[in-house]
């Protein structure tokens, strides 16, 4: 039995998600000890509660909003706070490792671990979404996104400077730029194990995911879609017409989802690949400012998977004209397999608990 250390973001669920899956799947033959901020260990924490699986707090970098927007300046204002912290962090995460030595560390876009990790001589793996801003060729993509990824590239790069093997988990897969083609293992969205037991049916209604953004002309469209629509994230409210208002609950979301017609949500990549596991088409809102999910919506268009509209355009008439559509954006859909990355994800980890070669000398200074 090897032992795992395992950090990651805190800012949404697609990062937490992706570590219990990945959790899950190794758990029973090692020893996994998680390092969640915020959100992710709100989730995480309560789950693992008394059981053979590990959850520490941690500081974490988190995205400010303001008026259903990214704020740049406050973001950047945070960041500048948790960079005059991470010194510290890194320092504390050493001494666990060296008290308690890991044979192996992951981490999803978090970027202490990795570096104490690097001090002590422990091997990285770096599994997560946002590297494909670095190592994939998106060629297609609106050259306006491509120069924001192109900026974004370094501070990609700076989350985990020092990692043996990166794992990119994506519902769409553009090709590696020729530099990372050795080092980077692309798979598919990683799913939780109610994933596997959850059965696809057609409930005839929609679903809506709203994170933060319940802006009245989208409830004044999906009132008169002329479907039933159960609307999750915003907590639950009394009926508004054919809108239900369902309370936070992962397993009711997920019972939701396998029963829709189709998702109606962000640009998320987690979310969106796991309704393409259970074939359901999805009509993408990308989150005002964030270019990573223009980029996400992008690929669900020209994959064929589904369609999207900014928020300011979505209305009666976009959502009719995606709702006409629906069978054939289903019919894309049909290699489920194709979306779950697990089993490669996992076998990347177990050639690096094999692999002894794989571990890099300790660092006696690694640049924070």
């Amino acid at each position: 039995m090897a032992t795992i250390y395992y950090s990651m973001a805190g800012e949404g669920r697609g990062h937490a998600v992706r570590v219990r899956a990945i959790t899950e799947a190794l758990r029973h033959e090692h020893r996994l000890v998680l390092f969640a901020p915020a959100a992710a260990y709100d989730f995480l924490e309560p789950l693992y509660r008394d059981t053979d699986v590990e959850v520490r707090p941690i500081p974490g970098l988190l995205f400010a909003y303001s008026n259903r927007r990214l704020d740049l300046p406050r973001t950047a204002a945070q960041a500048a706070g948790y960079l005059w912290r991470m010194g510290p962090i890194v320092r504390d995460m050493e001494r666990a490792l060296r008290d308690d030595p890991p044979d192996l560390v992951l981490t999803d876009f978090e970027p202490c671990l990795p570096r104490a990790a690097a001090r002590v001589g422990v091997p990285v793996v770096s599994v997560n979404h946002q590297h494909f801003l670095l190592v994939n060729d998106l060629v297609g993509v609106d050259a306006g996104l491509r120069a924001k990824a192109t900026a974004v590239a370094p501070i990609i790069r700076w989350y985990c400077p020092r990692a043996s093997a990166f794992v990119v988990s994506s519902f769409y897969d553009p090709p590696l730029r020729p530099a990372y083609r050795d080092r980077v293992t692309p798979v598919g969205v990683l799913m939780r194990p109610e994933m596997f037991a959850a059965t696809p049916t057609d409930g005839g209604h929609l679903l809506v995911y709203l994170r933060r953004f319940g802006h009245e002309h989208i409830f004044n469209a999906l009132r008169h879609c002329g479907r039933d629509v159960l609307v999750y994230g915003l907590g639950e409210k009394p009926p508004d017409g054919r809108l239900r208002f369902r309370p936070i609950s992962e397993s009711g979301f997920l019972e939701d989802l396998a029963g829709c017609d189709a998702l109606v949500t962000t640009a998320g990549n987690q979310l969106v690949g796991e309704a393409h596991y259970l074939g359901k088409p999805v009509f993408a809102m990308p989150e005002p400012g964030n270019f990573e999910q223009r980029i996400n919506a992008h690929f669900l268009r020209t994959e064929g998977g589904g369609d999207w509209v900014d928020i300011e355009e979505f209305s009666i008439e976009t959502l009719r004209v995606f709702l006409d559509r629906i069978d054939d954006f289903g019919a894309a859909l049909i290699d489920r397999e194709r979306y779950c990355g697990n089993d490669k994800t996992v076998a990347v980890v177990t050639h690096f608990l094999n692999d002894s070669a794989g571990r890099p000398e300790a660092v006696e200074a690694v640049t924070v």
